[in-house]
């Protein structure tokens, strides 16, 4: 379970008693997401998430995130709404852990992706970046290429006894991507992280765009190869589905259209995408703990990806578009 600090009943009713959302009836913590604490929080009045950011989220980078959701939601984008309490603040200390209540959303997450899921998905994601460009604040994205390069690092003396061969991949992408990474193509903030278990559908429709902590200013295009990353493969990154990708590209351009230099990046940008959940997935694999209370995520299944986009992306796109 997702739950690594615990809050107890006297505190957790001390705390929501600053907000006009009445009494606490339950609180239930939440086993999904790796990240963050979080809790399903019932009161008199509806719904919400309450969520405890532990050390991987600087606390200089929450406004960013709570910011650019309330500027969504403000949108009517489907996006949770950071819940003030009775001063306006959204942002708070609970249990030793800057804290948040969001929005509840309705909605339950995909596991087997269909093409009308990912024609939504994409028409959604296009919505989002229209709607993010006029959000004031701008973060960095620190897992681009700097990023990228820290982490291969970090991972390289061992990453063949993640996978024989694993180091040399590593070393040569990073080589090739880095040294060919374009420039100047339309950007604004981005969701980077939109995997099925971040999206809520209902009857095929996107009720919900959640987790927002590796948001960030960076390449619309690039948040659509993170997208056909998670989207298009199977989860041990084996097998590849062209027809998810034409439904999750003609869904954002149903919105807004290409340009013809995204298009021509689209390969690059879906190999710097694998790469770069190859490396976080690998400096976990080396770093989390046996006993830690989630379960590590295997690298290989994007060291696939990877290799898959390097021999076949650019026809592959030839034939989307």
């Amino acid at each position: 379970m997702a739950v690594y600090t615990h809050v107890s009943t006297e505190a957790l009713e001390t705390f929501l008693a600053g907000f006009d959302i009445g009494h606490l009836l339950s609180a239930k913590g939440i086993a999904e997401g790796v990240e963050n604490s979080n809790y399903l929080i019932e009161t008199e009045r509806g719904r919400y998430i309450l969520t405890l950011y532990e050390k991987r989220v600087r606390l200089e980078d929450l406004p960013y995130f709570l910011g650019l959701t309330r500027h969504l939601a403000d949108q009517h984008l489907p996006v949770p709404r950071p819940i003030p309490n009775r001063e306006g603040e959204t942002l708070h200390t609970l249990a030793g852990r800057p804290a948040c209540l969001i929005e509840f959303l309705t909605g339950v997450s995909v596991t087997e992706p269909t093409a009308e899921h990912c024609r939504n998905v994409g028409a959604a994601l296009a919505k989002l970046h229209l709607a993010a460009a006029g959000f004031e604040l701008s973060r960095p994205n620190d897992l681009s290429v700097d990023g990228w390069r820290r982490l291969a690092a970090s991972v390289r003396a061992e990453a063949d006894g993640i996978s024989p061969g694993l180091r040399g991949l590593i070393d040569t992408a990073l080589g090739e991507i880095g040294a060919a990474w374009p420039k100047g193509l339309p950007s604004g903030p981005i969701h980077a992280d939109l995997f099925p278990d971040n999206v809520l559908v209902r009857d095929g429709d996107v009720t919900g765009l959640i987790d927002f902590y590796f948001a960030a200013n960076d390449f619309w295009a690039y948040d659509i190869a993170v997208c056909l990353n998670a989207w298009c493969f199977s989860a041990d990154g084996k097998s590849y589905r062209q027809d998810l990708t034409r439904a999750f590209i003609a869904g954002y351009e149903s919105v807004r259209p290409l340009e013809l230099q995204e298009r021509d990046a689209l390969p690059l940008l879906c190999q710097g995408a694998a790469l770069r959940f190859l490396l976080t997935r690998a400096y976990d694999w080396l770093n989390t703990p046996a006993d830690a209370l989630v379960t590590r995520k295997d690298p290989l299944a994007y060291a696939r990806r990877l290799s898959f986009f390097r021999e076949q992306a650019a026809s592959l796109f030839a034939v989307a578009s």
